[in-house]
């Protein structure tokens, strides 16, 4: 006990160092030495220290167990033991013929003969009777099965000893230790306390006394679980002998190859050699901005002898219009931005595309990081605290009126962000903020212990207490002024819609006056997001019975609220109860702010994060390369976020620029980042690759910066819906619907229906082979130049297919109209009635009929001007195809995978074509067969 005791002074004093971890490691006893043997020897035993993390341990109240949330056999405990209160409860609050716990004869509790199995017990011998486990437990009991929760004091940290794992060969084993800190300075061994798991079992095993196990090469973590800490030992077994003093000299130009560099060294794993300029290209372009490089990109970039060509051309690219597009486009997909998901019945699609724009503007702009989140943990809608009701109903309304619209960009703040269906109630508010800014999921802890963190319900309680005043919807006013039910209510009354009991068409009339007044700059009405009172203490019954029903989990108390891992803040000091919580976003301390920013970066341009997945961040889940994670990070901040900066560190690495072509040593790597792992293209970015690599000259030109772009604001609208091609293709490769707290929501996996669409779906091949004079597909402007006489037959044949289809229209016309209906007499009611709803009818036939012959004529006009590549529409062209062929060829390889082709594609290529019954029907299988090849689909 000296020892301890020694310890416990020079901890209190915040005196740390290894001699004193080395020496609580060597000369602290162990549970068994100081609860085994003799029990009037044996120590005297803390409920929380010692009875609760053995139940733990042993499994008592394990989901299985008595942990689970409906007990077994009339006995519950709380999951992983975090409720030490509601434990020793059930522990010791008996029944009548069901004493668990007897003070007067302690050996005789069910909470000893059950574990010893001295009775039936349905969970087997738990320990045995005279180990140190029975000892422990009985010598509590003896001494009166206090709860001493106060007198312990809060837990401070663990220690494991060893810090790191380096296997020599498979089967050898090391024992972990484990020291718990208190917060009053106590140090204890506490290994035979504590739970462990091994992160793969595949690379190492761990058994229940903590003896990690060696089973094959690769690196992975242990992690150890004990009271309120959760801590991971790096565990690896080299791939290969060379490591450390035989690693050999890899270049490393950046502070992160530098970094990634070092934990390669340590499991003898050598890096990919850099890959090609043509393979960086197509990566950079496809990453940053989602778009495939063009063909004239391509023979400039490759054709320029520049050696920082590579440094310049990402400095670009974070420059155009694309990096801004997909960016906002990742941004909204972690946000929640999802039309389905807007309060407002009457504008989503305009207030998504807000979002959008808001969005756009600061990435564009590169605004830091922290002031775009504040502008959306901070917003109101009223945009000054005097603001009235109608001022802001009208500003709202300047965004989207006819005239003179005000750019929504240029607002500070996007309440959109809190006004979301699925963030109404404040525990859903406290699921999406720790999802979108902090990287974590603390769901479990709503009702349980995180598993495999540090969050009790309690954390989770107090942090949900900060959302709880933010609220969404129609704020009444005390002085009669105008308000969201008023202004709703008065347009109501002049068009005679009655909530309770008005018709469909009632309903139509008052969205249409609303946004009829919209349109023209007049007050309509507008839900809006405030921050109610946040005390309680002079609140009516009527009032708090109406909080009890907005929130159940309310008790008639006010939960102080309190940051995840930090302190409790007192809402009382603050104007906004965000204000506390931004400013711990922003704190260089705070552990998740910037580490899960640069995380989800990370795992865009590698397929994985240095965390992984790259929204769970949490404990018992630790980044495979720390250091490297805890630099980017830091840097980040000291950026002031800089998100370019950001980017840019990544990107001008060797690791970024690294082959995908694996070495013997990195062929099963797919988490240190010794090469590029193959990744499937996402949903939006191959969807525009294939419109982009079929789409005609003049088109291809502009597309990157096109706003009919699939990585743009429409299908975050629109993406749900029926009927709609590229929806469909979305849907078809995994676009997110943005509706849960998951980055799982989006799916890159390769699946049949992809391969089906790419091959034979009508739209894809529709792509391919559209012909007209607006909107031509390359090959479709390849049959104008260089058509046949075979296809030209086929033209007219199609010529003479649509003027039939516009005689019988012309026909169908004349028939309608001979046929419309006659108005009847005044005074007949009824036959007015038919004849206006007869009138309704022949009107919209009419219209269809209409539309169609147009449609008709369209085609039939575009059909008989077949486009000139060089000047759409203009006169005849030479038909002869075979002096172009190889430039062609070409351009189908620039097109689709960003290279030149090898000799032997092009011959085979060349050899395809010949044998096709028309060149252009051969070259179009090229471009087919490309779009269909591993190579397209991926990033690599």
């Amino acid at each position: 006990m000296r020892i301890q005791k020694f310890l416990a002074t020079v901890l209190a004093l915040g005196v740390l160092c290894p001699v004193i971890s080395t020496l609580a490691k060597e000369k602290l006893r162990t549970p068994a030495q100081r609860f085994g043997g003799d029990i009037k020897q044996a120590e005297s035993p803390s409920f929380r220290r010692h009875i609760v993390p053995l139940a733990s341990k042993l499994g008592c109240s394990g989901r299985e167990c008595h942990g689970s949330f409906q007990g077994r056999g009339g006995f519950q405990l709380s999951l992983f033991g975090y409720d030490f209160k509601k434990d020793h409860t059930a522990i010791t609050n008996d029944k009548k013929d069901d004493i668990r716990v007897d003070l007067e004869h302690p050996e005789k509790s069910l909470f000893i003969v059950k574990p010893t199995k001295q009775v039936k017990h349905k969970g087997g011998e738990i320990y045995e009777e005279g180990s140190w486990e029975h000892n422990l437990m009985l010598k509590w009991i003896q001494q009166g099965a206090k709860i001493d929760v106060k007198e312990t004091g809060e837990f401070g940290r663990l220690e494991l000893f060893p810090k790191e794992i380096v296997f020599k060969k498979a089967g050898e084993s090391i024992q972990i230790k484990v020291l718990a800190h208190w917060a009053d300075g106590t140090v204890e061994d506490v290994t035979e306390f504590t739970r462990f798991r091994t992160n793969d079992e595949s690379v190492a095993e761990v058994h229940e006394g903590g003896l990690v196990e060696s089973k094959s090469k690769g690196d992975t973590h242990i992690v150890a679980f004990y009271d309120n800490g959760v801590s991971p030992v790096p565990v690896m077994l080299p791939i290969s002998e060379k490591i450390a003093r035989n690693y050999p000299k890899v270049s490393t130009r950046t502070k992160v190859d530098e970094l990634v560099v070092d934990k390669l060294r340590k499991i003898g794993v050598l890096p990919s050699d850099v890959c090609t300029d043509a393979e960086f290209l197509r990566r950079a372009s496809l990453d940053v901005t989602g778009t495939l490089p063009t063909p004239a990109e391509v023979k400039k970039f490759l054709a320029d002898k520049n050696p920082n060509k590579r440094a310049k051309k990402i400095d670009e690219l974070l420059k155009s219009p694309g990096y801004a597009a997909w960016w906002t486009t990742k941004l909204c997909d972690i946000t929640g931005n999802n039309s389905r998901n807007n309060n407002d019945r009457n504008f989503r699609n305009e207030l998504t595309q807000q979002w959008y724009d808001w969005i756009y503007a600061r990435i564009r702009n590169n605004v830091p990081y922290d002031k775009m989140i504040e502008g959306m943990v901070m917003a109101t809608s009223r945009t000054g605290p005097d603001q009235s009701y109608s001022d802001f109903a009208l500003e709202m309304g300047s965004y989207l009126r006819k005239e003179n619209p005000v750019d929504f960009a240029t607002r500070p703040d996007l309440p959109q962000y809190w006004a979301r269906r699925n963030m109404r109630k404040p525990e859903e508010k406290a699921l999406g903020f720790a999802y979108s800014f902090l990287g974590v999921r603390i769901q479990c802890a709503q009702c349980h212990k995180h598993p495999f963190d540090q969050w009790t319900q309690q954390d989770f309680n107090q942090f949900q207490a900060f959302f709880t005043p933010i609220t969404f919807g129609g704020k009444s006013s005390k002085d009669g002024s105008p308000n969201y039910r008023t202004v709703e209510a008065e347009i109501a009354k002049a068009v005679g819609y009655d909530r309770k009991t008005g018709s469909t068409k009632s309903r139509r009339d008052m969205y249409a006056e609303v946004k009829r007044r919209v349109a023209e700059g007049e007050v309509a009405p507008w839900q809006e997001l405030y921050v109610r009172n946040t005390s309680y203490k002079n609140l009516s019954k009527a009032q708090l019975a109406k909080l009890k029903k907005r929130n159940p989990k309310y008790a008639g108390r006010v939960i102080t609220p309190k940051v995840l891992g930090g302190e409790e803040e007192m809402l009382e000091k603050h104007a906004d109860p965000r204000r506390p919580l931004m400013d711990w976003l922003r704190d260089p301390q705070n552990p998740y702010f910037a580490h899960a920013f640069v995380n989800r970066l990370w795992a865009n341009y590698f397929g994985r994060g240095i965390v992984a997945p790259a929204d769970d961040m949490n404990l018992a889940n630790p980044p495979s390369n720390r250091a490297l994670l805890d630099y980017l990070a830091k840097g980040f901040i000291q950026s002031g976020y800089n998100m370019r900066w950001l980017h840019a560190e990544i990107l001008k690495s060797d690791t970024y620029q690294r082959s995908w072509k694996p070495n013997e040593t990195n062929k099963l790597d797919e988490k240190n980042f010794s090469r590029m792992v193959l990744r499937r293209l996402p949903a939006e970015v191959v969807a525009d690759a294939i419109s982009m690599a079929t789409s005609s000259g003049s088109r291809l030109t502009g597309y990157a910066e096109s706003d009919e772009r699939l990585i743009g604001w429409k299908m975050g609208i629109n993406y749900g819906g029926r009927g709609n091609t590229a929806q469909y293709a979305l849907g078809v490769f995994g676009k997110p619907l943005r509706e849960t707290n998951c980055d799982c929501e989006r799916s890159n996996d390769p699946t049949l229906l992809q391969t089906i669409f790419t091959r034979n779906d009508p739209a894809m091949l529709g792509m391919i082979d559209s012909y007209s004079k607006k909107q031509s597909s390359w090959i479709g402007e390849l049959r104008g130049i260089y058509g046949s006489s075979r296809q030209k037959a086929v033209a007219r044949g199609e010529a003479e297919r649509l003027q039939r289809a516009i005689n019988s229209i012309s026909l169908r016309m004349k028939k309608l109209n001979a046929n419309q209906p006659k108005r009847p007499a005044k005074d007949d009611p009824i036959a007015l009635k038919k004849y206006l709803a007869a009138r309704k009818s022949y009107a919209a036939q009419r219209q269809r009929l209409v539309q169609q012959e147009k449609s008709l004529r369209r085609k039939l006009t575009a059909g008989r001007k077949p486009p000139n590549r060089d000047n759409p529409g203009r006169g005849a062209l030479p038909t002869d195809i075979k002096p172009k062929l190889d430039e062609l060829i070409t351009e189908v390889f620039l097109r689709t995978v960003s290279r030149y082709p090898t000799p032997e594609e092009r011959a085979n290529a060349k050899a395809d074509i010949e044998a096709a019954k028309d060149p252009v029907d051969g070259l179009r299988e090229v471009l087919w067969a490309m779009l269909n090849t591993k190579e397209f689909m991926v990033n690599h």
